[in-house]
């Protein structure tokens, strides 16, 4: 059965995209009616700038760090009911026990109306210029020095696999979904022709947010960026 989505959701994307404006959503726990909204944005955006084409590499990079994003925040409702402090380094390796061990996809809705208790969700933005579509999906909480050191390793570890085959056959990594979410955009990225350095993460203390983004060019296949870096603390 297909997702009831009010009319007017519709009429708004339209008009936004013929305006040219940023289409944001929130989201706790991404369900059927939320995949089908981010799949008619994105093929709206898509289809008014031609490139159809990129469909699949952005539907696919978003579902994947909106998968990552909810359970950084599902991780923090754990550590929050357990009473355990998530920067401290004894405490997070005993909460990640619990998260490694309580955790899969299929639970994530059981976790929707902790998200919005404990004042926690996902934004996901798409705005586009007539050379560029940009992807964020933003978590409203910074990354703590762990996480940021696991995700600095990701990014260096993804560099080894040209597909996503390699990568499964020499592990499958379910700690946090990172490692795989990473690596499946990254890979997205290359076999798409992109730079993989279009992709990034973005986290500051003092916005109290991490911003995931994926930047691609509408003009032209490979574009290198000037920075090496992937990983953005503030």
């Amino acid at each position: 059965m297909e997702a009831s989505i009010n009319p007017s959701f519709y009429t708004a994307v339209d008009k936004a995209v013929t305006e040219g404006k940023k289409i944001s959503m929130i989201t706790h726990v991404l369900g059927d009616i939320g995949e089908t909204k981010l799949k008619y944005i994105l093929s709206t955006i898509l289809g008014k700038v031609d490139r159809l084409d990129l469909m699949e590499l952005l539907y696919t990079s978003a579902k994947e760090l909106i998968v990552n994003s909810t359970k950084a925040a599902i991780k923090r409702i754990i550590f929050e009911d357990m009473k355990f402090d998530i920067r401290n380094l004894s405490d997070y390796e005993e909460g990640m026990k619990l998260f490694k061990s309580n955790l899969n996809e299929r639970k994530f809705p059981s976790y929707k109306k902790k998200m919005k208790e404990f004042g926690y969700n996902v934004k996901i933005s798409c705005s586009y210029t007539e050379g560029r579509f940009d992807l964020e999906i933003r978590n409203n909480f910074p990354l703590i020095p762990v996480e940021a050191e696991r995700i600095k390793e990701k990014f260096l570890h993804a560099k080894k696999y040209d597909n996503l085959f390699e990568f499964f056959m020499e592990h499958g990594d379910n700690t946090e979904g990172a490692g795989m979410g990473i690596t499946m955009v990254e890979i997205l990225l290359s076999q798409s022709g992109f730079d993989r350095r279009l992709f990034s993460i973005y986290s500051s203390e003092k916005k109290n947010e991490t911003i995931a983004r994926v930047e691609v060019p509408l003009n032209q296949i490979s574009v290198a960026k000037t920075t090496y870096e992937q990983l953005f603390i503030d």
